[in-house]
């Protein structure tokens, strides 16, 4: 009777330390994968491979968005928004982390695949019909990086009466100087598109004008 009593206490001690070390790696495997790194495969890269993407440059790009466990698709930038390449600047926020990190050094006509960890990605809430902890895959094509538009050298471009604002008419022109460099013109639509994101998101007081310091995001001059 004693030593049945004594092997019960014996091996449910165990079963609550192999319980207590299973749930522990649970949590840690979840935290490390939350916390996981990018992941970069480049599918296709030009030979003559610049400019290089860094923060704060104008981008341009067509990307997919997958799940990684079951390989279906969330998110396709050719059917969304007219089917226009999608335009942001890189490192600020524009688009989730995972991607402002995977498409650092990209140039015109690079296409990568880009895997994101979900702390990285849409995190433990998820964002429909991303569903919570998923971690994400994204193919992305690059279509033009070009200086700005958060850099303040860009801004002294554009800023063509010297006002420390801008309007829709002096972003539009750097827009199109920008663009058409590789001989693509495009109609207006396509540039007004674009000019409504980027005000939007810039023009904080709704005064139709982009100032300095809702331009300047980093807060110094030589970016």
């Amino acid at each position: 009777m004693h030593s049945s009593m004594m092997w019960r206490f014996v091996s449910c001690t165990l079963w609550l330390f192999v319980s207590s070390q299973l749930s522990f790696w649970c949590v840690w495997a979840t935290a490390a994968e939350l916390d996981g790194d990018v992941r970069i495969e480049v599918l296709f890269k030009p030979e003559q491979c610049t400019p290089k993407s860094k923060r704060g440059d104008l981008m341009n790009v067509h990307y997919d968005g997958f799940l990684a466990k079951d390989g279906s698709q969330f998110y396709c930038s050719r059917s969304d928004k007219a089917g226009h390449p999608q335009w942001f600047v890189l490192g600020v926020g524009q688009v989730i982390k995972g991607l402002d990190i995977g498409m650092e050094d990209m140039c015109p006509g690079e296409k990568r695949k880009i895997t994101v960890p979900p702390g990285l990605a849409f995190g433990e809430k998820g964002k429909d019909p991303v569903p919570p902890n998923a971690t994400v895959v994204f193919e992305v094509e690059v279509y033009s990086v070009s200086r700005g538009p958060r850099s303040m050298e860009a801004f002294g471009q554009m800023d063509l009466d010297r006002d420390r604002s801008l309007t829709k008419a002096e972003v539009k022109e750097y827009l199109k100087l920008e663009y058409e460099k590789g001989g693509k013109a495009r109609d207006d639509p396509f540039y007004e598109k674009i000019m409504a994101d980027i005000f939007r998101k810039s023009d904080h007081d709704r005064d139709g004008l982009i100032s300095a310091k809702e331009y300047n995001i980093y807060e110094h001059d030589e970016l």
